[in-house]
């Protein structure tokens, strides 16, 4: 049975999570917080989550994991075989997590957490997360699904990256990302209807008093 290291607080964890909830395939949830302990990187090689653990060994990397994920098990596909459309869903789920993801996550410290970030790395994510919503916008077709008529890889990065990018946005600079965007509000709202997405979002709920506890203990 495929075994899915992380925990439930993490986007990336839930991106795979959902993958496999979405195609159906039987899998163990094994807590790990990684870091940088001998045992933790014997699992992941850079300390992070998810971990996919096979029978071979384990893989980490999201977009990795979810490659592997369509090319090895069966399913709902949510990758396209023409190598076209194909193409179009990895370069939007990438830029999602270049130009969003990533971006938002340089202020999820004061957003989130309660800590103080320079104004200069702040101004970088308010300058990074507007272009990088615009290029959303050009980008996605939200037809209804980020990629076109059904759902994607694409849409694991947007769901788990975009309304988190919008609290950083919101919280710190009083933007609404998506206000130019009604189409990707109106799939935001439609994946929270998603009975899978549903279970995720109450795993990370149970979960979060735990992982708070856990960042105040660190601090």
């Amino acid at each position: 049975m495929l075994k899915l290291y992380g925990f439930a607080v993490s986007n990336y964890y839930n991106m795979v999570k959902l993958a496999l909830l979405e195609k159906g395939l039987p899998f163990e949830e094994v807590p790990f917080y990684a870091g940088q302990t001998p045992e933790a990187l014997a699992i992941s090689p850079r300390g992070k989550v998810p971990v996919l653990g096979v029978e071979q060994g384990f893989i980490n990397e999201t977009s990795v994991i979810l490659e592997y994920i369509e090319q090895s098990q069966k399913g709902t596909p949510l990758l396209p075989s023409d190598p076209y459309e194909r193409a179009q869903v990895l370069a939007l789920a990438k830029e999602i997590e270049l130009y969003i993801e990533l971006p938002g996550r340089a202020c999820y410290g004061e957003a989130f957490f309660g800590t103080t970030l320079p104004d200069a790395i702040k101004e970088k994510t308010r300058t990074e997360l507007l272009l990088g919503m615009a290029s959303l916008g050009r980008h996605g077709k939200f037809s209804p699904y980020v990629a076109g008529d059904s759902l994607s890889v694409a849409d694991l990065y947007f769901l788990y990256s975009v309304p988190l990018a919008c609290g950083v946005a919101k919280k710190l600079f009083d933007i609404d990302l998506l206000a130019e965007l009604p189409a990707a509000k109106a799939l935001l709202q439609r994946l929270e209807q998603n009975p899978n997405v549903q279970r995720i979002a109450a795993d990370k709920d149970a979960a979060m008093p735990a992982f708070m506890a856990m960042i105040a203990a660190k601090k």
